[in-house]
This record gives C-alpha cells, sequence and structure tokens, in this order.
C-alpha cells in the first residue's frame, strides 16, 4: 500500500503567532508522533506552507482576513516547535499562497497513492481545502483527515468541517 501523511501549515503564525490559538499549540506531540509513525513504517511525508508576500493585505484573502501571517522567510512562516526538527531538504514541501494546493493534488494524482492521510491546521479552511483536493485527484483512495490531529480556533466550525468531509466521503478518524 503506498501512503502519504500530508502536515497541513503547522507553521508558527498558526500555532503561536498571530493567528495561533492554544488547541493548535497542544497538537504539537500528536503531530510529530504522526510523523514518526510515518517514516518508521517506510511512508512518505509531506508539508504544505501556507506563504504570503508583502502584499497580503492587498490580495483578497488579506482584505477578508486582515491579520498579516506566513510572510514568506519571517519567523512565523517556519514550521512550529518539534516538527520543525522532523522536516529537511529531502521532505517533499508545497508552498501554497491559498487555502488548498493544486501542485498538492497534481502531486498526488501523478503518484497514485492508496492512502492520504491529513493532520494540521486550520480543519475549516485550510484542511478541508486539502482534503477535498487530494479527494478530488485521487477518488478511488483512502483520504484519511485525522481529528486528534487536526484543530480550529472555533471549536463549531471544526465540528461542521468534519461532518462536511466524512459527507464527501473523507474518513475523519479520532473524532
Amino acid at each position: 500500500m503506498k501512503k502519504i501523511l500530508v502536515v497541513v501549515d503547522y507553521q508558527k503564525d498558526f500555532v503561536d503567532g498571530s493567528l495561533g490559538f492554544e488547541k493548535a499549540v497542544a497538537l504539537e506531540s500528536r503531530i510529530e508522533k504522526k510523523i514518526k509513525q510515518y517514516r518508521g513504517s517506510g511512508y512518505e511525508v509531506a508539508f504544505t506552507f501556507d506563504t504570503h508576500g508583502d502584499n497580503y493585505l492587498n490580495t483578497q484573502e488579506g482584505k477578508n482576513l486582515p491579520v498579516p501571517h506566513c510572510i514568506v522567510d519571517t519567523e512565523g512562516w517556519n514550521l512550529y516547535g518539534k516538527v520543525a526538527t522532523l522536516y529537511d531538504e529531502n521532505t517533499r514541501c508545497f508552498e501554497k499562497p491559498t487555502f488548498g494546493s493544486m501542485e498538492l493534488a497534481k502531486y498526488l494524482s501523478g503518484n497514485g497513492y492508496d492512502s492520504v492521510e491529513l493532520v494540521g491546521v486550520v480543519s475549516n479552511i485550510c484542511v478541508i481545502s486539502n482534503a477535498v483536493l487530494a479527494k478530488a485527484a485521487l477518488p478511488e483512495a483512502e483520504i484519511i483527515v485525522d481529528a486528534s490531529c487536526t484543530a480550529s480556533n472555533d471549536d463549531s466550525l471544526n465540528e461542521k468541517a468534519f461532518d462536511v468531509m466524512e459527507g464527501m466521503q473523507i474518513k475523519v478518524i479520532n473524532r
């Protein structure tokens, strides 16, 4: 079975920076453990990086969410905590200027994975966007979101995102 773990936007600005929240901080050891499990079993791990430029406030997203975050090459753009130590130059990275990564979807489609698991933040924005893209790229693959390794700053939207994903035949585990 060909499997990949996608760690979505576990960056400082989403954990303890400009858009940080306590539930994101609490994910650190669980995401770290999950990465080690995947690698220990010989499976691939990839990361997405929310990536914005100095013109962020002039973008559509910036006009709707006027909080500068994940500006490339700033401290807030970097991965958070122990998870950052598990990333190196051999790890696949997808920088994305918006919620979902078309580059990730193309990569998944071109590599024929049987299973794609997503963890990270924020469940009701970037995690759901990338899960839907993964499902579109690999309609016969099992797409999984681990709720114990995924969070939002809004509990209601977090649960609604899980409901929507389940309705799209994305398997939500550890809910």
